[in-house]
């Protein structure tokens, strides 16, 4: 991904954050029919192999920069995939006028541009047809965003013949992230002031956005 340095994010709590309030990836995969891109959800656990044994111990490992965890339709033929997979996690976005800047009023030498921020990780692809590693997965998934539920669904709520039918219509994915890298292009190559300036022009998503990188 290109980017000049001062746009640069490899910070993990930055990453990580993206990816846990923006959790809808495109996966982006190449076979022999080409390039293809899925988009699904994810969650995404910190490399730490202290808190865990033996095989998923050597799979933390190898996932300096944490496990992307998923599933799949059976149908899906994703989950097949061999190789390197990369997954674009897409955050606030924001257009810009020029009319922010303060050398608009003193010498008219400015032009829009575009702020967001992302993030590019990569890593193989490993599916999981394990019964019980889906539950979990899909207990976590459901935990995760019913929470701001005003009447939270659980798992409990659907008949246990029902959701193993449909356990057996999907298959887990894993991507040990062996790369990642980030991109927050929030105005810092502007004067301090134009960066005020246009925090305060901002909705909240961008300006929290603005505001968390200058504070981490």
């Amino acid at each position: 991904m290109y980017g000049p340095s001062c746009f640069d994010e490899i910070r993990p709590a930055l990453l990580h954050g993206l990816i846990d309030e923006h959790p809808l990836g495109t996966v982006i995969t190449h076979g022999d029919a080409g390039l293809d891109a899925n988009h699904i959800p994810f969650v995404i656990d910190a490399a730490d192999a202290d808190a865990v044994a033996g095989a998923v111990a050597d799979a933390v490992a190898g996932a300096p920069f944490g496990i992307l965890r998923a599933h799949v339709a059976r149908a899906n033929p994703l989950w097949r995939h061999e190789g390197e997979t990369l997954v674009v996690f897409q955050g606030p976005s924001a257009y810009i006028t020029p009319a922010l800047y303060e050398d608009k009023k003193i010498n008219g030498k400015v032009v829009p541009t575009y702020n967001y921020a992302v993030v590019h990780a990569h890593g193989p692809l490993r599916a999981i047809e394990d019964p019980a590693w889906i539950l979990a997965l899909l207990a976590r998934l459901t935990a995760r965003h019913e929470g701001t539920q005003r009447t939270p669904w659980t798992m409990d709520d659907a008949p246990p013949d029902f959701i193993e039918r449909l356990v057996e219509m999907i298959v887990g994915i894993e991507i040990p992230v062996t790369r990642m890298h980030g991109k927050w292009k929030v105005s810092q190559n502007r004067s301090q002031n134009d960066q005020r300036t246009v925090m305060a022009a901002m909705d909240e998503p961008m300006a929290q956005t603005m505001r968390r990188r200058a504070e981490i």
